[in-house]
């Protein structure tokens, strides 16, 4: 089956590029979606090299010269939009989220600012989403006012563990990868922080709040395969384990510390249900990939995620979860 030269997927119809001489499916058959004059330099530079009048020293010389865009400024190529890497990996510049790397990346905020800053800016939100969300005039009155404070910081790190797994096994397999906030992502967060404080002050129902202030931007990840398949599936692993701790933690505190030993099982649906959703194959989840990698793989970690939610609801939210947290 051909094979679209830009994304490396397979497709029953493919279009040819007389500019470049490659082959792309539909929604990289026009010049500007497959980087036409990327392509061109290329292949232009392999003819050089298998050239019987290869000079390496012409090649050398031409190496202290970036590309440059048709304004003046350094411009070697961009990502999709997807923040993958479609091409070979020796394409991608070395330090490509340093500022002189010439790359711009579309629909990142602060692109070239320390990764640190973008974990504290995102996890930041979270944990004030997770405020409002968590908050509950009655665990004040009753003096359990901290639980608050500790399920919001549970949500935060469900959060922040998830987008750290994906980014430690790209990091793994030699792939160039940072959290970064996302400038769509950040837009939905604001209006969920806005529209939860709205709930909040005025005594309303709440209100659905989506908060995705960032992901892990991973460069080098050229089709479908192990690598990326492992890359996708670690987040909502990461969830697994993180929340599987957490309830049985929740089951070895002694009833006599209720409702601490609730809280942690609270803590760790947020954890199964965070990676659930995640994994559904649709969009820009991680199930999507995962699922076109290794359905084996799919089904097990979405069936173990499934299961293990619907036990802590039936911990968290049925009487006999609740008698079995509290003291006799």
């Amino acid at each position: 089956m051909p094979i679209c030269y830009h994304c490396g997927r397979e497709f029953n119809e493919v279009f040819h590029c007389e500019k470049c001489g490659q082959t792309y499916c539909s929604l990289h058959k026009d010049p500007i979606d497959h980087e036409c004059n990327l392509v061109l330099e290329t292949n232009r530079a392999n003819s050089l090299a298998n050239s019987s009048e290869f000079n390496p020293s012409y090649v050398n010389s031409q190496a202290h010269y970036p590309a440059m865009s048709s304004s003046g400024s350094i411009g070697r190529a961009t990502t999709d939009g997807t923040y993958t890497w479609y091409r070979q990996e020796k394409q991608i510049p070395e330090n490509a989220f340093s500022p002189s790397s010439g790359i711009d990346f579309k629909g990142i905020l602060l692109a070239h600012k320390s990764e640190l800053l973008h974990f504290l800016i995102g996890g930041s939100f979270i944990f004030v989403i997770g405020l409002i969300a968590f908050w509950d005039p009655q665990l004040f009155t009753l003096g359990y006012g901290w639980a608050v404070f500790m399920l919001a910081g549970f949500y935060m790190t469900a959060f922040l563990f998830h987008e750290f797994g994906h980014r430690q096994v790209a990091i793994h397999f030699g792939l160039q990868t940072k959290f970064r906030l996302l400038t769509f992502g950040m837009l939905l967060t604001v209006i969920g922080l806005l529209t939860g404080l709205f709930s909040l002050i005025s005594n309303s129902p709440a209100l659905p709040s989506l908060a995705l202030p960032g992901a892990v931007v991973v460069l080098g990840l050229d089709k479908i395969n192990r690598k990326t398949g492992l890359c996708k599936a670690a987040g909502p692993t990461i969830n697994l384990i993180y929340g599987s701790i957490l309830l049985v933690i929740s089951f070895l505190i002694p009833s006599t510390l209720y409702p601490l030993n609730y809280f942690f099982a609270l803590a760790a649906y947020l954890n199964y249900m965070l990676g659930a959703f995640n994994m559904i194959p649709l969009g820009i989840l991680d199930g999507q990939n995962i699922f076109k990698w290794n359905k084996n793989v799919y089904f097990i970690l979405m069936g173990s995620l499934i299961l293990l939610l619907i036990l802590t609801i039936a911990f968290v939210y049925t009487p006999f979860g609740n008698s079995f947290y509290f003291p006799l």
